[in-house]
């Protein structure tokens, strides 16, 4: 009665389940064989040696520009609400005004700094920036002596390029600024040095004589002649990867409440096909069957093409990395001791068993979570690589965590076991 109870709670594929249905009646030299033969390929599916394959980062600005409209497809089908929030709303917005920059036509150059000169300096800077197109010049109020987040305004974050205006000795808040520019950020420093020659990245001038600012500019003159339409080009690509970069951000939060959910549920699955299971060598085929299951809904909640071959052989070496730092050991020994110290006579049989296999699971899940948002757009040929080196990480990150949630996790897996009707009357 109690199996028959756990099977009906088991959605195992039809030929997985019909194995084990098979093999109840199996107990001759083919039971043998059948045994076998289900735990080679139980390691045939784990042992893949295919490896999954990342989408190549977007090259131009249009590329991106699609990529981030996919992070939106993805926020609106998790999201599933009947109209668009105010948060979907902004995102749009947010996109759109980045899609209309794609007509610009000219260089945005901003004056920037906790101290700017005066603006009666702002035609004879634009005068000495010369660029083949049009040079718009923001000269707008000095950046604060103080922020919360340090974060630079968009209205600086997207220009072309920026003149950061210094007077030494330098002041610990300029430098913080500094430290906050955002990657890729181009930036010329506009130094009150004296008479000190300027060097490639550095603008040497004399607040004190306005005339020679033509000539303290010149290199910064030469760079904007032979930059042109492709730096537009680059400001696009790096204000669009950014606004990605802070997307991918909300939009993993959103997938790991998704994912809670999904674990919940197939770590109980895990547990039911190891009870059902009624050979040893059948655990490693159905654990891999069920996983195989909790992958498929993970590569769609972070949109990852990879096959379900290709999946497993990135479980599989979470796995391995699970097992060399002794996870199944631990959780192992951690079930047995509370058998042992006190006296928790419902784990016993299969119950330990199961029990320790959906802990597993969660590890593994876990790691596997991480190492999909770890590995969305990164190179193909750097994928492989990015596994072998992060999974003793992931993997020792994942189980340190569930180990915080071990308590929960036996109060969760004794409710279940007493729903399976596994636990001895009272």
């Amino acid at each position: 009665m109690a199996r028959r109870s756990v099977r009906s709670l088991w959605p195992v594929a039809g030929a997985l389940a019909g194995g084990v249905l098979l093999l109840d009646s199996l107990h001759g030299p083919f039971g043998a064989l059948f045994s076998l033969g289900a735990g080679a390929a139980g390691l045939w599916l784990l042992g893949s040696s295919r490896r999954p394959v990342a989408p190549p980062l977007p090259r131009s600005s249009e590329a991106w520009i699609e990529r981030c409209q996919a992070v939106l497809d993805s926020f609106e089908r998790l999201e599933q609400e009947p109209e668009p929030t105010a948060a979907q709303q902004q995102r749009q917005r947010q996109l759109d005004d980045l899609r209309q920059r794609q007509q610009r036509g000219h260089l945005d150059l901003a004056l920037v700094g906790t101290e700017l000169p005066s603006q009666a300096l702002q035609p004879t800077l634009v005068a000495a920036c010369r660029a083949p197109l049009p040079l718009k010049l923001h000269w707008t109020h000095p950046l604060p002596a103080y922020s919360p987040d340090w974060q630079w305004p968009l209205l600086f974050r997207q220009c072309d390029l920026l003149v950061f205006c210094l007077a030494l000795p330098l002041k610990a808040v300029d430098l913080r600024w500094l430290e906050a520019l955002p990657e890729g950020q181009a930036v010329w420093l506009l130094v009150d040095g004296g008479a000190e020659p300027a060097t490639s990245l550095r603008l040497n001038w004399n607040p004190a004589c306005p005339a020679g600012l033509s000539r303290d500019l010149a290199p910064l003159a030469e760079q904007l002649r032979r930059s042109g339409p492709q730096q537009l080009e680059l400001t696009q690509r790096r204000c669009l990867e950014a606004l990605h970069a802070t997307w991918q951000l909300e939009l993993e939060a959103l997938r790991r409440q998704h994912w809670q959910q999904l674990l919940q549920r197939t770590q109980w699955t895990v547990a039911a096909g190891v009870v059902v299971a009624p050979l040893p060598s059948l655990d490693l085929l159905v654990l891999a069957a069920a996983n195989g299951l909790m992958l498929q809904e993970m590569a769609r909640l972070w949109d990852c093409p990879w096959s379900l071959e290709q999946l497993q052989a990135a479980a599989t070496e979470l796995g391995k990395a699970a097992l060399t730092l002794g996870v199944v050991e631990w959780s192992s020994q951690a079930l047995a001791s509370l058998v042992k110290l006190h006296g928790a006579t419902w784990l016993v049989g299969s119950a330990l068993q199961a029990l320790s296999a959906a802990y597993l699971t969660r590890v593994v899940g876990r790691a596997m979570a991480d190492y999909l948002a770890l590995a969305s757009g990164v190179p193909e040929q750097e994928l492989a690589s990015l596994l072998q080196r992060q999974a003793p990480l992931l993997v020792a990150r994942a189980a340190e965590q569930e180990k915080l949630d071990w308590g929960l996790f036996l109060k969760q897996g004794r409710s279940w076991l007493s729903q399976q009707t596994l636990l001895p009357a009272a």
